[in-house]
């Protein structure tokens, strides 16, 4: 530096402005007082007097100055610790730079003893054999390269879509590989490992006396195709249904399988093993969720300067990206004037819109209701003219077997079209009107597969003479769990052939007509936009039926990884050829959350009817593994009575309402501080990005007073205008922003030499 002038240091922490000369003296600067953060702060503080108000902020001042740069010398030596620590590869740094720090920390490693020179070798060694695992796996994943071509031609939010579809056919198949593991694998092998198996003989009372509908004599080819899709005829005695595992133990040389207990424990096994995966995918979605920026300022920024998606490499996607910006911000401004239209109403007009939201509402609930009684009459219809003996042709009987699937998909259809046009009339902003419409639907959606459900389980539990002899309708439904077995298959193989038959019959023929049509209606159709939320109600949908399908048909999950590998292609090839991405923009960080979220509720759903079935309502006594048990549930007790003592004194004491209410509280508390941790760093976000306005004023007016200076320069040294230099007489004031700490360093000086550096 330049010992002739003299040098002042000036720091901004935070709000509080301090500056020392070469001697440590504070003293005070009239164009820094003047800072916008610090007026704030002085504001914020508003003492009794002036006096105090200095002297305050004197003392501010001077205590910042030793902690401020401890801190900042505290936070430089944390992160060079941590750049230390990373990979030398991952460094943002030039060859030569990585070479001489390579270089660095062999020198430091020599000077190490020899156990942790092993120590850190082995550290090396297992990171990067966890990294070349970690790209081993992802070379694995299926569907890798078809993914990336879709990220690549129509973005993220598509693609959140399709990884959403990859991971329900992993948790299928993992589901599958559970149950062919547990309950099919120990059947198949008992013959060929010198098993004995033990099967649940009839006692000869009327409960166990089991009518199939298996066809006897001469089938004709259209039944086989009957059987195939109802799940009946054939197939009722196979692999594929519960009634087919009639087994109590499976008797190996050296141990005994309880297939019951198996049964069971596997059930409960997919269910939690779904809930952990579900919960842990969905965790990232819900920390951006939960720190989700509210300030539509911010909001406008970040679609402008960071909105764009550059993994589209498609001219088309390119421009449908750029016209769901534009939507995203014609949106903003949208929600923005309702906002202050809402604001701006008066006590007439919110009576008359509440007033006009609750007859909306009460007619939502009228059609939803309809749609429910709807599937409620055609579930007893379809039953009814099922135990009907005397068949009428092909045709009818499979519009029979398929009645309630086809009133539940007519219902789906037709409701989420009827709600898009009940939520114009409501007066909600655009981005809650999606919401809600997607609400309404995905209540539709899983609650028809509850009423249908509900249909059956009243026929099921319904007898002539009340109480029913074996605690359910034995003439009518031997075997209840296979035949919600059926109804489950039929639902899937139903919803499949949909999927199939809109695609082939409704998009492609679409595409057509608008490309080769050059008519007025045509263009106003338009292609077929590819729905996310729609789509991914489809799949949801089906992944509840399968859920709840697995217990009562254990080839079911088998069955969905098979439909959902299909639907795969289905769907890439519709959005290639026959759709266009939809012009209302679904980001990818959202839309993760809320699949999960959606399969999250759907899961929840699918648990009430299976613990309902398992604890409730009376197993079949004709057929399935828990013959001998009244309900499905107490395999678990008889098999606990059977362990040692201090076994089952453990168990009873963590089954035990002691331990139920001591856990409640602890989880309760545990739920407490992570809300008020959460609420915490939301505070925390809030003062950064107060900091983050705040910089920027402090920038914006000490530009105004760069520009003041230069005017007045300018006017009065003319002569030195196209010379372009600071006048020596006059200081010059330097202002930088460290890239890793939120505070500026202001450094008002005299002028120095060229050659000087400060």
């Amino acid at each position: 530096m330049n010992s002739k002038g003299m040098i002042y240091e000036t720091f901004l922490i935070g709000p509080t402005v301090f500056y020392t000369d070469r001697s440590g003296k504070v003293t005070s600067n009239p164009l820094l007082d003047q800072l916008p953060s610090y007026q704030s702060l002085l504001y914020r503080r508003k003492p009794s007097n002036t006096g105090t108000k200095r002297r305050s902020s004197s003392r501010a001042r001077i205590g910042s100055s030793g902690s401020g740069k401890w801190n900042v010398n505290r936070y430089d030596e944390k992160q060079n610790s941590q750049v230390e620590q990373r990979p030398i590869r991952e460094l943002a740094k030039t060859m030569a730079e990585k070479r001489r720090n390579k270089a660095l920390r062999r020198e430091e490693d020599a000077e190490l003893s020899s156990c942790r020179q092993w120590r850190q070798n082995t550290h090396r060694y297992l990171r990067r054999l966890h990294d070349d695992v970690h790209e081993w796996l992802t070379a694995l994943q299926l569907w890798r390269g078809d993914i990336h071509l879709i990220e690549g031609m129509f973005g993220t939010g598509i693609l959140s879509y399709f990884s959403f579809l990859r991971f329900l056919v992993m948790l299928n198949l993992i589901i599958f590989t559970l149950m062919f593991s547990f309950v099919l694998l120990p059947i198949i092998i008992a013959p060929h490992a010198s098993g004995n198996i033990t099967y649940n003989q009839d006692d000869g009372s009327i409960c166990s006396f089991y009518t199939g509908s298996a066809r006897r004599g001469l089938v004709i080819f259209h039944e086989h195709i009957t059987d195939l899709l109802s799940g009946g005829g054939f197939l009722e005695q196979t692999y594929l249904f519960y009634g087919y595992y009639k087994v109590d133990k499976i008797h190996f040389p050296r141990i005994t399988y309880n297939l019951p207990l198996a049964y069971l424990l596997v059930t409960v096994a997919y269910l939690f093993l779904s809930l952990i995966w579900i919960v842990k995918r969905s965790a990232t979605g819900f920390k951006r969720n939960l720190v989700q920026d509210e300030d539509r300022f911010q909001s406008f920024c970040n679609k402008i300067f960071a909105g764009w998606d550059f993994c589209i490499t498609n001219g088309n996607a390119a421009k449908l990206k750029r016209s769901s910006l534009l939507y995203e911000l014609r949106t903003d401004l949208e929600e923005e004037r309702i906002k202050q239209k809402i604001a701006d109403r008066t006590r007439k007009e919110r009576c008359r819109i509440y007033l006009i939201r609750l007859i909306l509402n009460l007619f939502v609930i009228g059609v939803l209701a309809g749609c429910f009684y709807s599937i409620y009459i055609a579930t007893i219809f379809s039953q009814e003219a099922q135990m009907n003996e005397v068949k009428e042709n092909f045709i009818v009987d499979l519009i029979h077997e398929y009645l309630p699937s086809i009133v539940i998909t007519l219902a789906n259809f037709v409701t989420p079209l009827l709600f898009s046009v009940i939520i114009n009339y409501e007066d909600y902003s655009p981005a809650f009107e999606i919401r809600f419409t997607l609400m309404r639907c995905v209540f539709m959606r899983l609650t028809s597969i509850g009423v249908l459900l509900f249909s059956l389980w009243s026929q099921i539990t319904k007898c002539k003479e009340e109480p029913c002899v074996c605690g359910y309708n034995h003439l009518l439904y031997s075997c209840w769990e296979t035949r919600v077995g059926q109804e489950m298959y039929k639902l899937t193989i139903f919803d499949f052939i949909i999927i199939l038959a809109v695609t082939i019959f409704v998009e492609f023929p679409r595409k057509l007509i608008v490309k080769y049509c050059d008519c007025g209606l045509a263009k106003w159709w338009g292609q077929q936009e590819f729905a996310i939320p729609q789509n991914v109600l489809e799949i949801v949908y089906g992944q509840t039926i399968c859920w709840i399908g697995a217990f009562y048909s254990p080839m079911l999950p088998a069955i969905c990884t098979i439909k959902y590998f299909f639907i795969f292609y289905i769907k890439k090839v519709s959005l290639m050829n026959n759709c266009r991405p939809a012009t209302r923009p679904f980001r990818a960080s959202s839309s993760n959350f809320f699949f999960l979220g959606v399969l999250l509720i759907g899961l929840c759903l699918a648990c009430l009817p299976v613990i309902v079935s398992v604890a409730q309502i009376n197993c079949s006594q004709a057929c399935g593994p828990f013959v001998n048990y009244t309900t499905s549930w107490e395999v678990l007790p008889a098999a606990i009575s059977q362990l040692p003592t201090g076994v089952q004194t453990l168990l009873f004491t963590v089954s035990s309402e002691a331990f139920a209410v001591s856990f409640f509280v602890v989880t309760c508390l545990a739920m407490f501080y992570v809300i008020a941790l959460a609420g915490a760093h939301k505070r925390v976000i809030k003062q950064l990005r107060e900091q983050l306005v705040m910089e920027g004023r402090d920038k914006h007016f000490l530009i105004q007073k760069l520009c003041q200076a230069q005017k007045l320069s300018a006017i009065t040294s003319p002569g030195l205008k196209s010379q372009r230099r600071p006048s020596r007489s006059s200081p010059s004031y330097h202002t930088s922003f460290s890239n890793n700490f939120p505070e500026g360093v202001f450094l008002p000086h005299s002028p120095l030499d060229t050659s000087t550096h400060v």
